[in-house]
């Protein structure tokens, strides 16, 4: 924003003005030096001292610039010290400048002197003003001006510019995109250390949305799938807000690295304003690897390929690859695919196709299973999505009620979730909640049921720096209809191990079936954890996990349980997150094996 003109806040006399409460001395010297530089602060009743010293273009160049580099900085210096001052609530502050006892100012540039010993900088600032006069006009109902900028509150051109940001966003909200600044007439009175401030807006007309200009020379996607998925509200009483959620939802799709929407510099003479895009796109593919390593579950790694503009829509595939237990004896191994294409319905609404086959060998059954889904994924906000699907699922299991079990399902994946936190990885504040209902209609035999997932998660700082951050965890899961024999085990809960309770083995609460153990219809899952920082990079977490299972759906005080409780190590690498390491021991419950470790990417949640 411009600099704000005052009707004359600098005294001409250097020597005019002398007063304040505060006088500071400072000396900066060095054996390497070129100058040694001075200062001498009077008249504040704040410490003005460092902004001024960090501000002074000649006292950063003094240590080793020639003269005519010092003496040009110096000059500079009279406007950027009284631009702190300013910036205060000073605005009628003297500043001598004197180069070797010189005045910087009277120093004749044809023939300067060949070097400078010494830069003394003498500031008085002289009396704090407040407002007398504060107006901005006109202004929209709904408009919330700042109340620093009020009669009788502290001077400031900080508050002078919030003022002026206020009315015009204000403006700019009620439909009027072309708002400016008239004029502003500001006054001070040194000997009443007051300054009257009046600024008048030009509002300019309420404008209708005008057309959606593409600018795609660095796009591989389609003008129409572009126009499509911005849904551009053309027409519409123009509001930042719309036009904002357009260029979120092509950013959203993850296929572009630039999205701007820029006004037209005029409107049209029907009421409308133009807005023109400019997109440039991301790489097409990308390749993902993770890797993460438990003493229960062995190594798992997931790798994973994606394209971004598959038939240049910017429809997205995702192919992915990941095998568990390595080391353990047989793996976990499944590979899936899905297919999203944006805006296939409406600009928040995206169909998705998807598909995948699992080996599983877990802790108590095996199972081949295969899945195949299409549905409907709307975007609710920037931070709440929905999806529903209907999938059909295949699975043959050998689990705790018998050999070569077939289960046919018809599947309602139903699922919704909210994102507040502040960063994914490692959060420090906000929440995360994800809810599943899964409906299924079993064929050939198979019994028909629900199953219900909830997992939610709260972050909270505390200190400074976020230094120490209380994070929890919820997670209920339940199936709800046919009894435990009937239900395919892949749909059923098992706790123990790093998503659950860790200290206890990989699966290892379960429900007994005599010689067996098969998993619960009802499961609960809490864990808590303090993470202190002790440095930038490094954390050090302690936790506590514990785990109920039942036979029915819903678990009680009878319910089976165990628990885990540690501490972890935590590096912080920029860009890819903490590398974890995790310690757990059990403490209750009776399917502990000793000591258990966890090493990943990312927070444990």
């Amino acid at each position: 924003m411009n600099r704000f003109p005052f009707t004359r806040l600098v005294p001409k006399s250097h020597k005019a003005l002398i007063g304040g409460t505060f006088a500071g001395f400072i000396a900066l010297t060095s054996p390497g030096m070129a100058a040694d530089v001075e200062f001498d602060i009077n008249g504040t009743d704040e410490d003005l001292s460092i902004p001024l010293q960090n501000a002074s273009s000649s006292a950063a160049l003094a240590e080793d610039a020639d003269a005519q580099e010092i003496i040009a900085a110096a000059l500079s210096d009279y406007r950027t010290m009284v631009q702190v001052l300013y910036d205060a609530g000073y605005f009628a502050p003297s500043v001598s400048i004197g180069l070797d006892g010189r005045e910087a100012s009277h120093i004749d540039l044809l023939s300067p002197p060949q070097t400078v010993d010494t830069v003394k900088l003498s500031i008085t600032a002289g009396k704090k003003f407040t407002f007398g006069k504060a107006e901005i006009a006109p202004l929209p109902a709904e408009a919330n001006i700042p109340d620093t900028f009020a009669p009788n509150q502290p001077a400031t051109t900080g508050a002078i510019q919030e003022a002026v940001t206020a009315g015009l966003s204000a403006w700019d909200r009620a439909g009027h995109p072309k708002a400016e600044l008239e004029n502003q007439h500001i006054t001070a009175n040194a000997i009443q250390a007051r300054l009257d401030a009046t600024i008048a807006i030009a509002p300019g007309p309420k404008l209708r949305v005008g057309t959606f200009q593409l600018n795609t020379e660095k796009s591989r996607v389609r003008p129409e799938a572009i126009r499509a998925i911005a849904g551009f509200p053309t027409g519409k009483i123009y509001n930042p807000d719309d036009i904002s959620k357009s260029a979120t939802r092509l950013r959203r799709t993850g296929t572009f690295s630039s999205v701007s929407l820029k006004q037209a510099e005029t409107a049209n003479p029907d009421g409308t304003l133009d807005f023109i895009a400019n997109i440039e796109d991301q790489p097409p593919r990308r390749f993902t690897f993770g890797v993460e390593l438990s003493s229960s579950e062995g190594a798992s790694i997931s790798t994973g390929w994606i394209h971004r503009n598959l038939f240049g829509a910017a429809e997205r595939l995702s192919l992915n690859l990941s095998v568990d237990g390595i080391g353990e004896g047989d793996q976990d191994v499944e590979v899936s695919a899905r297919l999203d294409r944006p805006a296939a319905f409406r600009a928040d609404e995206n169909l998705f196709y998807l598909a995948s086959l699992a080996q599983l060998n877990e802790e108590h059954y095996t199972a081949t299973q295969a899945l195949a889904a299409i549905g409907v994924r709307r975007t609710i906000s920037d931070r709440s999505f929905a999806e529903a699907a209907l999938g059909f699922n295949y699975v043959t299991a050998d689990d705790a009620f018998g050999d070569d079990r077939e289960f046919t399902y018809l599947e309602f994946l139903l699922r919704a979730e909210r994102d507040t936190r502040d960063v994914k990885n490692n959060p420090t504040s906000g929440y995360y909640l994800s809810a599943d209902i899964t409906p299924f209609v079993g064929i050939d035999g198979s019994a028909s049921g629900v199953q219900f997932g909830l997992d939610g998660r709260a972050y909270r700082s505390l200190g400074s720096n976020d230094r120490f951050v209380l994070a929890g965890r919820a997670q209920i899961g339940s199936v709800v209809g046919p009894a435990l024999s009937d239900v395919s085990p892949t749909l059923l809960f098992f706790s123990g191990g790093a998503g659950t309770v860790r200290g206890q083995e990989f699966q290892s609460l379960g429900v007994s079936t005599g010689s067996d153990t098969a998993g619960g219809r009802g499961f609960l899952g809490l864990s808590g954890e303090v993470r202190t920082k002790i440095t930038g990079a490094i954390s050090v977490v302690g936790f506590y996990d514990i785990g109920w299972i039942d036979a029915d759906s819903f678990v009680s005080s009878n319910s089976e349980s165990h628990a885990g409780a540690g501490f972890g190590l935590r590096y912080d690498i920029t860009g890819v997150g903490p590398v974890r390491l995790d310690l757990a021991l059990p403490t209750s419950g009776d399917t502990g094996d000793g000591l258990q470790f966890y090493i990943g990417i990312g927070q444990a949640f």
